[in-house]
């Protein structure tokens, strides 16, 4: 008799179930067996009454004559300004505070959250200005 070591005997093991995995494989399609179908008669069901959204509230358009000065306007008088709520009008105030006056209105984009498109939407709205000075001639 012949004796078989362990890796010889792993060998032969694993190549048998390589055909048993290959013959399975290969019979499996033979079967002659159809797909099987499923048919519904169920329908989905059309809702009886339709369901009317209210229209959606226009934003607020800024009813100001003139621009705002965002060096001393208070908290409610910035959240006129479009795109700027509570939480804003109090950032804006608060850098204000830290920093001082704006010298520019383009200053406004150092606020945290107003980035250049919030700005460019609040520009036309906004000066430094308390329209008191008068700029010297050199």
């Amino acid at each position: 008799m012949v004796k078989i070591s362990k890796l010889e005997l792993a060998v032969l093991l694993l190549t048998a179930a390589f055909l048993a995995f290959c013959a399975g494989w290969l019979l499996r399609g033979s079967g002659g067996s159809e797909p099987l179908r499923i048919e519904s008669e169920r329908t989905l069901a059309q809702p009886d009454e339709v369901v009317v959204l209210p229209a959606p509230t226009p934003e607020p358009t800024l009813s100001v004559d003139r621009p705002i000065n965002i060096n001393t306007a208070d908290s409610e008088t910035l959240q006129l300004l479009p795109g700027i709520g509570e939480k804003r009008a109090e950032d804006i105030i608060a850098y204000r505070e830290e920093h001082g006056p704006f010298r520019i209105p383009e200053e406004l984009a150092d606020v945290s959250g107003i980035g250049e498109a919030t700005l460019a939407g609040l520009i036309d709205y906004i000066t430094v200005s308390d329209g008191t000075e008068t700029e010297e001639e050199p």
